[in-house]
């Protein structure tokens, strides 16, 4: 396991390849602004400026020190928004301003494993399941003193997203899910698929694999750069854009958070005890009652969507709207910010 000093050169490390000009404070220092839901204003970490003129913060929640940006109204109503595997926050540059110029508060945190976010124990287990992705969430939503939020996310940020909803709908007050319920049983999983869609899968049985572990420490940016390329085969992302987000993939928890995710949700590796009666409720399929828009990008990587909704509105019995979005592959809110901003702020009207 790291030790202190080796997690603190880390994260030096992180924000020098960022470009970072200021310093970073512990989280429970000045207020990073109050909530409009009535909750109390807790402490963000100073921010500190990236070379790209982002902001980064730190939160302290029980098991985190949670990297974020934010931006718009300290006293808006607050949104977060999740961003997926392999990618980081810059998957919502585009969504953010539309959100900010109409006074919200936006904050899009760095998930476990990516960029700033540090694991506060070294020797905590570097576990991924996603109950404790979308505890994650919670907690977050905790340290800032939000009683209640919107959400969107995609990839692990859209399920963590979904089970925050299911399981705490009440502080949900509107949800953008870019790909429909993506919650899944990690009790019984499901058989084998088509081969087409197996072989869409290859990464995860490579990560289920110690050649595998060996592969994403050794060459990640290589295996992402091919995962970005064919899950949205009709985007061309430049070298600009990769590099913008690439350090977020060099934090030292990266390899370790993403094999376990992989592994757990085949039952490969297990879970953390205090989740077994999450992950046994998410087995049931329960819906997820909270007022929602479903996108879908057209140009998936995985396969074209359905144009049928039935399948969404079972999921979401509060559904609003159901929408399959052109120019968009499963980096949705990259290649169609309009659409996931848009979404929101009809939710929030």
């Amino acid at each position: 396991m790291r030790g202190t000093d080796d997690m603190a050169q880390s994260r030096r490390e992180f924000l020098k390849s960022a470009g970072v000009v200021g310093a970073v404070a512990v989280a429970g220092g000045a207020p990073a602004g109050g909530s409009s839901t009535g909750g109390s204003s807790a402490g963000g970490g100073s921010p500190i400026q990236t070379g790209a003129g982002q902001e980064v913060r730190t939160i302290q929640t029980e098991v985190l020190d949670i990297g974020y940006e934010e931006a718009g109204s300290g006293d808006g109503f607050p949104i977060i928004l999740l961003h997926g595997f392999p990618y980081d926050v810059r998957s919502f540059d585009g969504v953010v301003p539309p959100l900010a110029d109409a006074g919200y508060r936006v904050l899009v945190p760095y998930l476990r494993g990516y960029g700033p976010t540090r694991f506060r124990e070294p020797a905590a287990p570097r576990m991924a399941e996603q109950a404790a992705i979308a505890q994650d969430v919670t907690d977050f939503a905790d340290a800032l003193g939000l009683d209640q939020f919107a959400v969107a996310g995609f990839d692990w940020g859209n399920r963590a997203a979904c089970i925050t909803a299911i399981l705490h709908p009440e502080r949900v007050r509107a949800q953008v899910a870019c790909g429909g319920d993506s919650v899944q049983n990690t009790v019984m999983p499901g058989g084998p698929a088509p081969a087409a869609l197996e072989a869409l899968l290859w990464y995860q049985w490579y990560f289920n694999t110690e050649r595998g572990r060996a592969g994403l420490e050794a060459n990640r940016h290589d295996i992402i750069r091919h995962l970005w390329d064919t899950w949205s085969p009709a985007w061309q992302y430049t070298d600009a854009a990769y590099n913008r987000s690439a350090p977020s993939f060099d934090n030292p928890d990266f390899v370790d958070v993403v094999i376990h995710s992989y592994r757990h949700r085949h039952v490969n590796a297990p879970g953390e005890e205090r989740f077994l009666a999450v992950e046994r409720r998410l087995a049931q399929r329960p819906q997820i009652q909270v007022r929602a828009i479903v996108l879908r990008g057209a140009e998936n990587g995985f396969g074209r969507p359905s144009r049928d909704p039935s399948a969404d509105q079972r999921r979401f019995p509060s559904l609003v709207a159901r929408r399959v979005v052109d120019g968009a592959g499963h980096d949705l809110p990259t290649h169609r910010p309009d659409a996931v901003s848009s979404a929101l702020l009809e939710l929030l009207m």
